[in-house]
């Protein structure tokens, strides 16, 4: 396997660990598609360190099961926010001319 390729996958596995994330945030902030991602983990990662594999793979599996709790609640702050007007800052010129009436 080339140098570069396990370097990626290295890199892959110690961020997912490091901050505990999802296969989609490493993908973002690597910028590489979340199939390559996966792949990497899954397929190559066992070839280059099996123990960090056995890591990984805990990590994946834990976002897999909680993937339908966290969609529930990205549901419920969707329809909150579609329920409730959003709150609005005052713009700076509106604010300084209540602050002078004060």
């Amino acid at each position: 396997m080339d140098y570069k390729i396990k370097a990626r996958v290295l890199e892959m596995a110690n961020m997912i660990l490091e901050n505990n994330t999802t296969v989609r945030d490493v993908a973002r902030r690597i910028g590489y598609s979340k199939s390559t991602v996966h792949k990497d983990l899954r397929e190559k990662l066992p070839l280059i360190d099996e123990e960090l594999y056995e890591k990984v793979c805990k990590l994946l599996d834990f976002n897999k099961q909680m993937r339908h709790i966290r969609g529930g609640q990205s549901t419920k702050v969707h329809y909150a926010l579609l329920k409730f007007p959003r709150f609005e800052f005052p713009k700076k010129k509106d604010l300084s001319d209540h602050l002078s009436n004060l």
